[in-house]
């Protein structure tokens, strides 16, 4: 299912490098505000229109712009204050030569204009692009959905994640008798002369490229007001009309995410733009302030458990995971798509929390080992930097089950709760590193987490305990890891608990134990080198 979004790739060229990299001509400026106007044509499967690109000036270092924008999609012009600039084409990536000067602090803008047929989704949301369909009623039903390959698929803008727009306004112009939805608030729609709307989305807050949307169809409303943590949350639904009824009953999962995730990761990040769930042609995805549904109005991953432990069929997995990543995408950003479990493992994560909080800690636990199954070990987690290549699929559910772990060291729900909402508090609306991450956990657990973090998500090996009793005396080290991997674990000897701090030498302790379980909740692997 996911094998085409997490290719493995030993080559690269230079297009992965000016798409991966944070290039001279991305360097110099930071977006500030995006107004993508836009009109798609259902005929023929195309978009056209232009994009403001609204900048401030860093330091500036040449006379080159680049905008990303995927074949076969072209610009065809550039405006800044009424003059025509001159650009040319590197693949997927257009470099702008400028022609007034740029003033260090100074904010510009500039218009590009647009237009073509862009990549049809084959297989959203992990091979993307543009899904056009019709719904049973042969209205037409389109998305887009391009977190793999770029917003740059069918819109033109600075396609690298560490870059967000501090706005955006998004634009789109249907037939009358359709409905688009996007991220943000509704600002007005429009009546054109010609037979259609101009449907109008403010975006108060950054949002992540991968994360803007169109979502066209021949959709109905309902709404509800959600008493959270920072007051009222606007709650919007859009649903084909013929499935109002069935999405009324099922989008009841909404409040109790909202609910069990803010208890555990702090406030929703966009009020101001509130929350929106839409019908879509494709499973689902986090696109900000307007999550992407399409499980089927039933529970589980399309009605199947992937933990096969029978928790995973108590929520809407599309719902509940989708929604997570309102806090971890969409709050907090990779700045690199090497750092993707950034995104996956800790919103994979928030699927125990939430059985946790509704359910309690026997089905999240229950949950968080039955999905190891599907945990492969074929390549680090972390990907390949400045070359737009993520790691291993793992990055779900190793992800989740290192930060499982990880919570069983700390020991301390109260702290661990705390650094879960600190995360979302001390990078509210930021792009980071896994470096970040990493450090910021350390730091508030109080205890030095480096070696388990290089072995989760930057080697393949499991760790193994190997232990023997022998002459009233338990023998204990960690195999199969990193060099100076010295994560303690929780064991039970003859039922007695008992702290291990491991490392790769062997240590020993008077024990007259005959049985050794680990605390299953780590994920590590035990063996008793006597065999016995």
């Amino acid at each position: 299912m996911q094998a085409q979004f997490f290719q493995t790739q030993t080559e690269f060229t230079r297009q992965d490098t000016l798409r991966g990299s944070i290039t001279p001509e991305r360097a110099w400026w930071d977006v500030t505000y995006y107004h993508l106007d836009i009109e798609v044509n259902l005929e023929d499967s195309t978009i056209s229109g232009s994009n403001t690109v609204q900048y401030q000036v860093n330091e500036y270092s040449g006379e080159r712009m680049q905008i990303d924008l995927q074949e076969p999609m072209n610009i065809s012009k550039v405006i800044q204050n009424g003059a025509e600039l001159n650009f040319e084409r590197e693949g997927n990536a257009f470099f702008i030569s400028l022609e007034e000067e740029q003033k260090k602090n100074e904010v510009k803008e500039l218009i590009v204009y647009f237009g073509g047929k862009p990549v049809v989704a084959a297989n959203p949301p992990w091979d993307g692009g543009i899904t056009w369909t019709r719904d049973e009623n042969g209205n037409p039903f389109v998305a887009s959905a391009n977190q793999g390959i770029g917003a740059s698929v069918w819109w033109p803008n600075k396609d690298h994640a560490y870059d967000e727009p501090d706005s955006m306004l998004i634009s789109v112009r249907v037939p009358e008798e359709l409905t688009n939805v996007s991220n943000g608030r509704l600002r007005e729609v429009v009546q054109n002369t010609d037979g259609t709307k101009t449907w109008h989305w403010f975006v108060s807050n950054p949002i992540n490229n991968y994360g803007v949307n169109i979502n066209i169809g021949d959709y109905v409303h309902f709404e509800q007001i959600y008493e959270g943590e920072k007051g009222e949350l606007d709650m919007d639904f859009y649903v084909l009309s013929y499935n109002k009824e069935k999405a009324i009953a099922q989008f009841a999962e909404v409040p109790r995410t909202i609910e069990a995730f803010e208890y555990w990761f702090g406030p929703y990040p966009f009020y101001e733009d509130s929350y929106k769930l839409v019908e879509a042609p494709y499973l689902g995805m986090e696109h900000q302030s307007s999550v992407t549904y399409g499980n089927g109005y039933e529970n589980g991953y399309r009605g199947r458990d992937l933990s096969r432990s029978g928790w995973g069929l108590n929520f809407d997995f599309i719902i509940v995971h989708e929604t997570g990543h309102e806090w971890f995408a969409n709050n907090i950003t990779y700045k690199d798509v090497a750092d993707m479990w950034i995104h996956e493992g800790f919103t994979h994560y928030s699927e125990f929390l939430f059985l946790e909080y509704h359910f309690g800690k026997q089905a999240a636990d229950e949950y968080a080992r039955g999905v190891r199954i599907a945990i492969q070990n074929d390549r680090p987690i972390i990907g390949i930097y400045d070359v737009h290549y993520e790691g291993s699929s793992d990055m779900y559910y190793k992800g989740g089950n290192l930060l499982h772990t990880i919570r069983h060291v700390v020991n301390d729900d109260k702290k661990w709760r705390e650094i879960m909402r600190g995360l979302n508090k001390e990078f509210f609306h930021q792009t980071v590193t896994t470096g970040q991450i990493e450090n910021y956990i350390s730091d508030h657990s109080g205890k030095d987490l480096s070696t388990v973090f290089d072995q989760y998500l930057r080697d393949v090996r499991i760790p193994v305990l190997e232990y023997s009793f022998k002459d009233g005396e338990l023998w204990y080290r960690w195999s199969n890891t990193v060099e100076e991997f010295n994560m303690p674990v929780k064991v039970w000897i003859d039922k007695e608990e008992n702290w291990l701090s491991a490392t790769k030498s062997w240590q020993q302790m008077e024990h007259g134990g005959k049985k050794l379980i680990v605390d299953p909740n780590f994920y590590v692997g035990s063996f008793n080198v006597l065999g016995e």
